[in-house]
């Protein structure tokens, strides 16, 4: 199946926004999207070829299609010359729209690690609860985490394990409504994230910015705290340069964080 949207895959895959997503040797992508085995390859700036499923529009909107690329470049591009060199050196590159209850539990788990260190975790908990897709597995349900919670030890978790355990519970049983995050703004949203045991402002940004589509949401790591003092010279608490960020780039500031995340790559 082709889809025709300006895309690239490299940058949007293989920039830590979600953790699924294995680059082949052909140059083409594998990742596991809704319990499907899903390999995509660029055909163009403007197309890619998806395998492994016929949901022409849920890909394309997990793929971010729903935003006007060329506004949004242009907006942060306006507010910044540094963000402006770096998104016409990477164009293509979208934010992805992600499973809120996968995205929310990923980042759970994202709590002092590195991303290929998060890579592995999210692996060994779908290879242990996940359905069975053949050669990979699903993300488990949080039912399917539950019934085979004894098992917990063997993901190598860490610290996050009971963490993750308790998520899954409160989500099963009803005390907790993922969905009802998206009801929310950008303020409501991060408050009540960080209401769930390990869910700090870094994540609760995260998963804004990546489930709930707050695209001005500004979430702070190492890397982004290092670009952030060595090219803008802002350094403090998290809130205090996050806050620069979300008013120096405005309702885009999470298309600008990707793009200082993969200054790195793309200078």
């Amino acid at each position: 199946m082709r889809i025709d949207l300006e895309v690239s895959l490299d940058p949007t895959l293989g920039c830590g926004q979600a953790h699924r997503w294995h680059k082949l040797d052909d140059g083409s992508w594998e990742g596991v999207w809704r319990d499907q085995i899903i390999v995509m390859r660029q055909l163009s700036p403007g197309s890619v070829e998806v395998t492994g499923t016929d949901d022409r529009a849920g890909i394309t909107r997990y793929l971010g299609g729903d935003d006007d690329l060329d506004r949004i470049i242009s907006e942060i591009s306006r507010r910044d010359e540094y963000v402006a060199g770096l998104a016409e050196r990477c164009p293509g590159m979208r934010i992805l729209r992600q499973d809120h209850w996968e995205c929310l539990a990923t980042y759970l788990l994202a709590t002092n690690a590195n991303v290929a260190r998060i890579g592995q975790m999210v692996e060994s908990v779908c290879d242990h609860f996940g359905k069975d897709l053949g050669k990979r597995h699903g993300f488990p349900t949080p039912k399917q985490i539950l019934d085979k919670k004894e098992c917990i030890g063997e993901c190598r978790l860490g610290f996050r394990e009971q963490r993750f355990i308790t998520l899954a519970d409160r989500v099963e049983s009803g005390d907790l409504d993922v969905e009802a995050f998206a009801e929310m703004d950008y303020d409501e949203c991060v408050r009540e994230l960080q209401g769930i045991n390990g869910v700090g402002p870094k994540v609760a940004d995260c998963v804004a910015l990546f489930a709930f589509e707050h695209m001005d949401a500004f979430p702070i790591d190492a890397r982004i705290s290092k670009v952030m003092e060595n090219i803008y010279g802002v350094t403090g608490s998290y809130k205090t340069v996050s806050a620069y960020g979300r008013q120096v780039f405005g309702e885009y500031a999470g298309y600008a964080q990707e793009f200082l995340y993969h200054a790195d790559f793309i200078e």
